[in-house]
């Protein structure tokens, strides 16, 4: 669990390759129901409240067209990360006052804190690259999309 990657986290089924929402609440519902159909057995109402509790401490939008929209929730086993891009860019009231176009979401279990921020940093330090940013904004599909996030962490 160590040296999780983000590969291992993410199936190509969490992948939205082309989100419809257009603001923060529905990108974070769009990204949500992702995630639920992934995983029944999560409540969308808590999944929700939690990442918008969160977004309330500050925006999630790191900049540079990327948001990491994240929580804790109990009663989960492990990690669960959904990837969505937007071509049309969503107003997610990102750091620099840009567009997001790349979204992980990610809940964790309430009590990681290691494996929560460390997938965090993992992240985070994957889409800092112009390169990989501009790789997925290009990728074709959902598999095309998991395969450049395989090519990254190879």
């Amino acid at each position: 669990m160590v040296n999780m990657k983000i590969s291992e986290l993410l199936s190509p089924q969490a992948i939205v390759a082309d989100l419809q929402a257009k603001d923060k609440t529905r990108a974070l519902a769009e990204l949500t129901d992702t995630l639920i159909s992934c995983e029944p057995s999560l409540s969308r109402e808590n999944v929700i409240a939690v990442l918008q509790e969160r977004e309330k401490l500050g925006s999630t939008g790191i900049g540079d067209g990327v948001a990491i929209p994240h929580g804790k929730l109990a009663g989960i086993p492990e990690l669960k990360l959904v990837f969505g891009r937007s071509q049309t860019g969503v107003d997610f009231e990102s750091m620099d006052g840009q567009p997001a176009y790349l979204f992980f979401l990610l809940v964790a279990p309430e009590e990681s804190v290691g494996v929560h921020l460390k997938t965090l940093a993992r992240i985070s330090k994957l889409l800092k690259d112009s390169i990989v940013r501009k790789k997925l904004m290009d990728a074709v599909d959902q598999q095309d999309i998991y395969q450049v996030i395989l090519d990254e962490e190879a």
